[in-house]
């Protein structure tokens, strides 16, 4: 297809799930002529209805399967508003001639922040000195100073980082800031001599905080589990704030209750939002467990450089320079 169709062919954008973006960001006007379409949320029921005339397709977790797209002709273009594509096809797309980008280093600075609040509210055990205090506790003891939760210093403590991308190499340097040594596990077999690289075993007995920043794939599903949890430093976190199922939740609450790992955060489940009665919601009423509802990366800022990305996408597309493609 012609740069000059894409360039003067009124284009009709869907976004099928509007809502998994909040509201303090603000998605720019697309610079071409364009119908534009969006929806709060869409069930995988509802893609093809919605998407059935559309050349631009903008998902974050509406599924675009191989049996979706057969019904779709006239897509040209998916923009997912995102860094992880497991929700589209890319081979089925690939062999159609759709063209698929997605958003990246968008929460290199927020998901880096937020897993050290994590590791520090558990280090420190913030939560469970607030509830302590709220329940009349400090007042009951009568002097100025209450200690009955240990709490631990970062300082000289090891964090061993699951990953080696942009996230997990911020994390690194923030890990660094706070006097900490730093050993990394890459998944990948990357060689490089500016990460402390160590196998996965070596990581997890030799870490004081073990924090995850890889991608899910098959090779990563319930990459912690019981054997790996067995391997762990009894005071030691484990903190995941990549994709819910590379953990095995049921692991982990076993290990809790057994005082087989110190503590745990998570802000990513692998169901969300979490049943009432899920495995999810016992760990998060245990005192030295947080969970957070995948809200790591969401900071407004990181936010609004995700749709600025997304939209930069979708011009590059309509003018025949596709870029962030996969």
């Amino acid at each position: 297809m012609s740069w000059i169709f894409h360039l003067y062919m009124t284009k009709y954008i869907v976004f099928l799930d509007r809502d998994t973006i909040g509201p303090g960001a603000k998605i720019p006007t697309p610079d071409f002529d364009h119908d534009w379409q969006e929806y709060a949320q869409c069930k995988p029921s509802q893609v093809v209805k919605r998407l059935v005339h559309a050349h631009i397709a903008i998902t974050n977790k509406a599924p675009i399967t191989d049996e979706i797209l057969s019904h779709l002709p006239d897509l040209e273009m998916i923009a997912i508003a995102a860094t992880g594509a497991n929700v589209v096809d890319l081979e089925a797309c690939s062999s159609r001639g759709i063209v698929v980008s997605n958003i990246r280093e968008y929460a290199k600075h927020s998901v880096p922040e937020h897993t050290l609040s994590l590791i520090l509210a558990l280090k420190r055990n913030l939560f469970e000195y607030r509830e302590q205090i709220n329940a009349g506790a400090w007042q009951a003891a009568e002097q100025f100073c209450f200690f009955n939760r240990p709490m631990h210093d970062l300082h000289g403590a090891t964090c061993g980082i699951i990953g080696t991308g942009s996230i997990a190499t911020a994390v690194g340097k923030l890990a660094l800031a706070f006097g900490m040594t730093v050993l990394y596990h890459s998944l990948s077999g990357r060689k490089d001599p500016s990460y402390n690289l160590v196998d996965l075993n070596t990581l997890l007995t030799s870490s004081d905080i073990v924090s995850i920043h890889c991608p899910l794939t098959e090779q990563s599903e319930h990459l912690i589990n019981s054997h790996s949890l067995s391997l762990m430093r009894p005071d030691a976190l484990l903190i995941n704030t990549a994709r819910g199922p590379i953990v095995d939740l049921k692991a982990v609450a076993q290990a809790l209750k057994s005082n087989t790992i110190g503590g745990a955060g998570f802000d990513v489940l692998d169901q969300e939002p979490p049943g009432a009665d899920s495995i999810a919601m016992t760990l998060s009423a245990l005192p030295n467990c947080i969970v957070t509802p995948h809200t790591a990366w969401a900071s407004i800022e990181a936010m609004q450089t995700l749709c600025n990305q997304l939209i930069e996408n979708i011009e590059a597309f309509a003018v025949g320079k596709p870029k962030r493609t996969l």
